[in-house]
């Protein structure tokens, strides 16, 4: 469950593999039947980070260990990069919403949102956060996890494990460009995009050597929210009720610094519920105006 991806894969691993150990190429079924395990609130880090009565008591992780993926975590990266099995099954069996659908696109802090508080998702809101991505992953699997669910509205939050890290180094515009091209892709499609500020982080704990990783929140947030208001879409800004003096992570409101507790989500949903109540508006009012008739050229 920690939120730690290495994309460098171990050469003698993969030439030691043999053609028969999984399927290759183009086939009907590419997903294993473990591939969509969805975290559960139940496991005893995810409750401790979860718990808001643990305080900043959750262990790190080994460092060492992080530069050195499990094997499961390198055949992983190495076939489904993007993490296209994780909702694969689960989009195929959802059910008709009741009413307008949102879909969640984003990291952990996503993902996690789910086994925090799971009554704030239902039949039309829809959880499709993976732990450790970065918006390149996001962006790759946004046609599958998003468009193709045919949502109203996405409420779209990344850029964590960017600046953590995780994808390797990357720049700010990298980053930007990725969002932008989900934004393209959602509005290109009628969806409504609720587009969220990356929550304050004072330091990550699974990558220690990147210093000061607030300034570089900050930055891209500001960024976002032009952006937001030159494209017309709606921002949600959760960065200045979780933050502290110095830009990190209220105590109160995560054990790790990085992902909210429950209280920390508490925060959270009822700016979420305004901006895609927003949105879902915006939506509303733009199917009930007629469109414009062509005026006619007088002679």
């Amino acid at each position: 469950m920690v939120l730690v991806a290495v994309l460098a894969v171990s050469t003698s691993s993969v030439h030691a593999r043999t053609p028969t150990e999984r399927p290759v190429g183009i086939v009907d079924q590419p997903c294993s039947p473990a591939a969509g395990v969805e975290p559960k609130a139940s496991d005893p880090w995810l409750d401790r980070l979860l718990d808001p009565g643990e305080g900043r008591e959750i262990e790190t992780p080994d460092t060492s260990a992080a530069n050195n993926p499990h094997p499961v975590e390198e055949e992983r990266l190495h076939y489904d990069w993007a993490q296209l099995c994780r909702y694969r099954a689960e989009n195929a069996s959802l059910r008709r919403a009741t009413g307008p659908r949102v879909v969640f696109m984003g990291d952990s802090i996503t993902e996690f949102w789910k086994p925090a508080h799971p009554e704030f998702f239902g039949d039309n809101y829809v959880n499709r956060g993976i732990s450790g991505q970065t918006t390149a992953q996001m962006l790759v699997r946004f046609r599958q996890d998003v468009i193709s669910l045919k949502p109203a509205v996405v409420h779209i939050l990344g850029g964590t494990n960017d600046i953590g890290g995780n994808g390797g180094p990357t720049t700010l515009d990298a980053i930007k460009n990725n969002i932008v091209t989900m934004v393209d892709l959602a509005t290109a499609n009628d969806i409504r995009v609720v587009l969220a500020s990356i929550p304050p982080a004072g330091s990550f704990p699974w990558r220690p050597s990147i210093l000061e990783p607030a300034q570089h929140i900050v930055e891209l947030n500001e960024w976002m929210r032009r952006f937001a208001r030159e494209k017309n879409l709606f921002y949600v800004d959760y960065h200045e009720p979780l933050a502290d003096e110095r830009d990190a992570m209220k105590q109160t409101f995560s054990n790790d610094g990085v992902h909210p507790n429950r209280d920390g989500y508490s925060v959270m949903e009822p700016l979420a519920r305004h901006a895609i109540e927003q949105a879902l508006a915006s939506a509303e009012g733009a199917t009930r105006t007629p469109p414009s008739k062509p005026s006619k050229n007088k002679r």
